[in-house]
Formats: structure tokens, C-alpha cells, sequence
């Protein structure tokens, strides 16, 4: 790819002032028009050390409105950021709807410096690749327009600026040691970014190529692939046809198992046997908190279920045992203005477990495919592609390290309305019971489609599900923490046998 560039490329000051000037404008006018339009826009700038990124930047926000565009620079990941999966810090500076993002360096650097300095092994890049597509196909699939650049620059001439910069008392602080290396290992740095470029220039996400020789001819570039690539972002926009409205699907096909219909909800425990095996996993997990944390493993165990099927029950007798300094529970409701405004699986990112650390969420991205199907929350096009969203999700979860256990708690449409039932007349109990259960419960039926559908769908090697018979609350919150225990267990042997 970048053989093809024709480095002497160049462009005199007088057409540079008459090119930049009018796309400035235009550039200007389409910000307002992503702001109206609450269409978010990412902005990747890549490319060799001293090929000009920062003054490109510099230029692009000139005449830009200021509250509509923040600039990331990707400096290397601190302490809280090694913590987590490697996408975590990315994820967490996507733009809201109808802001501009620029990632002055981004998550390229995974393929690209921790390559050439050997923090990525070769066997490691597929994956990397796989996950790297994926982000981006789910930000564009959002909504998101995804622009990037690779600037590119001859040996002779990256070496030039940075001498020239090295030199210069207001710029030498800029030159990092690994800018040197990119000179010394040219062709190196030049073969890993034509490796990473083919392998992620995707239709969603396409790479433009800038000839960085010539400043003002990159500049302008940049700015006339901006301009192109946002108008044609528009006008997909414009062009795309409402998804059609399918009546909801009330009742399972004859070729789609029901898997919830296997479940053994006669399962029970005596209150002997309960008290002491409780006792056991609890004492078992709080000794397997002390190891995860030795050992930097983290863990996130997530609950759903059926209202009234017992959730609150099962995480306090996991959290019973543990030492509250090292688990975080996260209940999730509707989503907020300010993660309404951005990629669904956002808010679930922003609150993954560090190292070291339990996480239990109460509730969790399957709401995607659990109420905002059923209540029209999400269309139909954008629930279904969020089974393959969640399985990428979380394979990137449990390759960053995380022991991920997901359980879903089954009761029968008789014990949820004994319980409610209960509720009504218990005051401790009532504030627990609302319309919206009453409600959710008249949809049972198009429920039990969308959680059959959702653990077929999303039963993986990696994370499988838990189906927990929880008519019997005893048996339920000892089959919950002892398979919490048994995951943990696992994870060590593995790791560190």
C-alpha cells in the first residue's frame, strides 16, 4: 500500500492558503451538521514520528467550534490501565453523539510500537487484528463515522525532522527514544505498518494514506479525505430506509430448543444442608479473594434473571464472604443521558473489574437483547447484531485476563407471582414490586423467546452460561457461589499450576 505513494507530491503556499481555507469552511459547516445530526465522529491520526500529526490537528480545529471536538493523545498506558483489557482506555474516549474525537496515536499502537519493540508477539497479532475490526465495525454499525489516516514519510526525510527537531529548544522535548528506533529500524516500522494497514482497512473503516513529505500538501489532503469522508457519512445517513417493523415472535419455532424448559426447578435444599454448604463456599471464596488478588486476576460475575428470581439473595450471599475492599456490585438500569448518548456497551466497559478485583454487575449488556427487544428499545436489525457484538465483547474480556462467570436465574411463572404476591403484603418487601414487573410479567411469553434465543445465542467456550434453577432460593445462592468458587479455582490452576 504504501509503495503506491508518490512522496514528492507537493503543494505551493498560494494554492495551500486557497485549498485550506475553503475546506476549513466546509469542515466547519459539516461539525454543525454531526451536532444536529448527533452523529459521532472518530478521527484516527497514524503515521511516523515527526510527519506532522500535531500540526494537522493544530490546522483541522483552527475554525472548529471548540465544545464539539476533544483531542486524545495516546501516551503509554498507566498502572489503572494495565488493569484491564487493552481496548479499555479506547473504549472509555469514544465520542458522544454528535461530538468529533481525534486520537492523536490511538489502539494502532498494539500493532505497530508494541510490535516493533516486542510487547506483541507475532502469534499474539491475529487476535489483536480480530478485536481491533470489531471495535470499529461496532462504533460504525452505531452510527459512529470512522475516519483514518496514515501519514507517511521516506527514511531520508523522517530523519531530517528529527534532527531538525532535536535541535530546536521549543520542540526537542517532543522526540521520544522510540521516534529514533521508527529511523533506525526503517524498514522494519515500514513492514509492520503495511501488515497492519491491509488487515484493517475495512469497508466500515477504511485507511486513507497521506504523502507526508510535503506539509501542505498532507494538510490539505487531510482536510479534502475529512470533508469526503464526513458528507459521504451524511449521506449513508440519508439514504438508509427505517427497519422494517416485524410483529414480535411469541412463542419458540419448532427447530429452537427450550432450553429453559430443562431446567430442573425441583432442585431444593433442607436448611441443615444449606447452612452448611453456604458456610463452606463462603469460607472457599474468601481465601480464593486473597489469591486473585496475589496473583492480579480479575473476576466479574454477572446476574440475570426473571424478576423476583432472587438476584439480590445470590450476590449478598457472594459478598457475604468477601472483603469489601477488593468487590465493586454495579446495578444496571435504563441507561442515562450520557450513556444514551454513546454505544450501548459503553457504561459496561467504563465499569469493568481491575486486577485483582471482583465485579458483579446486577443486570447487564444482555438487556440489549432481553427488555429493549421485547419493549422496543432497540430495532430489530440493532438487537440481532448484538448477539455477535457481546460474544466479541466478551472473548476480548476473558483474552485480557478477566474470569468471566455469567448466570441467568430461572423460576416458574407460578413461583414469580407467589412472590409477588408476597411482596404486596410484606412493607419490607414492597418497595421491591413495581408496575413495570407487573407488566414485564403479562410479556412472559415474549420473554421467554428473547432469553431462549439470548442463551443460544451467546453460549460460548469462553463465557458459557449457568442456568440456575432458583424456585428453591436455598439451592440457588449455593449453586451461585460455588460455581463462583469452582471458575476461580480453575483460573489458578491454570495460570499458575
Amino acid at each position: 500500500m504504501l509503495e503506491s505513494l508518490d512522496l514528492d507530491r507537493s503543494l505551493d503556499k498560494d494554492r495551500y492558503r486557497q485549498e485550506a481555507d475553503r475546506l476549513m469552511q466546509q469542515l466547519r459547516s459539516l461539525q454543525s451538521d454531526c451536532q444536529r445530526a448527533k452523529m459521532p465522529t472518530l478521527v484516527v491520526l497514524e503515521g511516523w514520528a515527526a510527519s506532522g500529526k500535531g500540526q494537522m490537528v493544530k490546522q483541522m480545529l483552527g475554525h472548529m467550534d471548540p465544545r464539539g471536538f476533544v483531542v486524545h493523545p495516546t501516551l503509554p498506558p498507566t498502572a489503572e490501565d494495565q488493569a484491564r483489557p487493552w481496548l479499555w482506555r479506547f473504549w472509555l474516549r469514544q465520542p458522544a453523539r454528535g461530538q468529533i474525537t481525534i486520537f492523536y496515536h490511538s489502539w494502532y499502537v498494539r500493532l505497530l510500537e508494541d510490535r516493533l519493540f516486542g510487547h506483541l508477539s507475532d502469534p499474539e497479532v491475529p487476535t489483536a487484528v480480530r478485536q481491533i475490526n470489531a471495535f470499529e465495525r461496532q462504533l460504525a454499525d452505531d452510527g459512529t463515522a470512522i475516519i483514518k489516516f496514515f501519514i507517511h514519510l521516506g527514511r531520508k526525510e523522517l530523519k531530517s525532522r528529527l534532527k531538525a527537531y532535536a535541535k530546536d529548544p521549543y520542540d526537542a522535548w517532543r522526540v521520544r527514544p522510540e521516534d529514533w528506533q521508527q529511523a533506525k529500524r526503517y524498514k522494519r516500522y515500514r513492514a509492520l505498518a503495511e501488515d497492519a494497514l491491509i488487515q484493517t482497512s475495512t469497508g466500515h473503516a477504511p485507511w486513507t494514506l497521506v504523502e507526508g513529505n510535503c506539509k501542505r500538501w498532507a494538510e490539505v489532503k487531510l482536510l479534502g479525505a475529512t470533508v469526503a469522508a464526513l458528507t459521504a457519512a451524511f449521506d449513508r445517513r440519508h439514504a438508509q430506509l427505517p427497519p422494517p417493523q416485524l410483529p414480535p415472535q411469541e412463542s419458540l419455532r419448532p427447530s429452537e430448543p427450550d432450553l429453559l424448559a430443562e431446567v430442573d426447578l425441583s432442585k431444593s435444599l433442607s436448611r441443615d444442608r444449606y447452612k452448611q454448604r453456604l458456610q463452606d463456599a463462603q469460607l472457599r471464596l474468601r481465601n480464593l479473594q486473597r489469591d486473585i488478588h496475589h496473583h492480579k486476576i480479575s473476576v466479574l460475575a454477572i446476574f440475570e434473571g426473571w424478576d423476583a428470581a432472587g438476584k439480590g439473595g445470590a450476590i449478598k450471599r457472594v459478598t457475604d464472604a468477601l472483603d469489601p475492599r477488593n468487590f465493586v456490585v454495579t446495578p444496571f438500569a435504563a441507561p442515562s443521558r450520557e450513556e444514551f448518548e454513546r454505544h450501548y456497551l459503553w457504561r459496561f466497559w467504563r465499569s469493568l473489574p481491575a486486577a485483582g478485583t471482583i465485579g458483579i454487575f446486577d443486570r447487564s449488556w444482555y438487556g440489549r437483547v432481553l427488555v429493549e427487544r421485547v419493549e422496543g428499545f432497540a430495532t430489530e436489525p440493532e438487537w440481532r447484531r448484538a448477539y455477535a457484538e457481546i460474544n466479541e465483547f466478551e472473548s476480548q474480556l476473558v483474552d485480557g485476563g478477566i474470569v468471566l462467570l455469567k448466570f441467568w436465574l430461572h423460576i416458574s411463572p407460578e413461583e414469580q407471582l407467589r412472590r409477588f404476591q408476597e411482596r404486596e403484603v410484606n412493607p419490607f418487601k414492597q418497595h421491591k414490586l413495581t408496575e413495570e414487573d407487573w407488566r414485564n410479567r403479562d410479556r412472559w411469553p415474549l420473554y421467554h423467546v428473547a432469553v431462549n434465543h439470548m442463551l443460544q445465542r451467546t453460549q460460548t467456550v469462553y463465557a458459557p452460561w449457568t442456568i440456575v434453577a432458583a424456585n428453591d432460593k436455598l439451592y440457588a445462592r449455593v449453586k451461585t457461589i460455588e460455581t463462583v468458587a469452582q471458575a476461580i479455582e480453575g483460573a489458578l490452576a491454570r495460570r499458575h499450576p
